[in-house]
């Protein structure tokens, strides 16, 4: 009988770095064995940046299911996924980044720090994307750090006037969403 392959061999499939491969299927086996999700997590560190923008990929696929028993086993590893937003580079890791982590239980402290992090990325100048999708991810952290609304709502005014097509857009369903959802909190 033939050994499957491993999640590093899976997410060696496809052509160039940023092409998505497997990372779906990669995705859905983390999610029905969720004690592989640490084999996927190491992916995040390996040599290979096509490994590592789908393996980013896969945990974004991962997270946006929001399992919370699964959500709870990736937050035991946020120590390690902090260090590596902030060394980020590649802009599709970034951009996966910006949408895993802000989802992630985080202490005030993890939040103002990943909070820092992403606005910083705002000033990025070679991806729109990885804006648009700071832009979404200081919006997530405001779900279980609400000191953060009075910022990210005045970064959302900011951008949803002068930012690129896709943060404008971005901010005004972001903008629409947060006023509808929590009102009293802006007064």
């Amino acid at each position: 009988m033939k050994k499957p392959l491993s999640i590093r061999a899976m997410l060696q499939e496809g052509k160039g770095r940023i092409a998505t491969g497997r990372a779906e299927e990669v995705a859905a086996l983390v999610l029905a064995q969720p004690r592989r999700a640490e084999k996927l997590l190491e992916c995040l560190w390996d040599d290979d940046p096509g490994v590592v923008n789908r393996a980013a990929q896969a945990l974004e696929r991962v997270v946006r299911v929001g399992q919370p028993r699964l959500l709870a086993r990736l937050s035991s590893s946020k120590t390690s996924l902090l260090g590596l937003l902030a060394e980020a580079g590649e802009n599709k890791l970034r951009w996966h980044l910006a949408f895993v982590v802000p989802r992630l239980a985080l202490t005030p402290r993890e939040s103002a720090r990943t909070a820092a992090i992403l606005q910083s990325w705002l000033e990025d100048q070679s991806s729109s994307i990885v804006k648009t999708m700071s832009l979404q991810g200081l919006a997530d952290l405001t779900r279980q750090d609400p000191a953060l609304l009075p910022m990210v709502l005045d970064l959302l005014r900011i951008h949803g006037r002068s930012g690129t097509p896709a943060m404008r857009a971005r901010s005004r369903i972001l903008l629409k969403h947060l006023d509808s959802a929590r009102p009293e909190m802006l007064w």
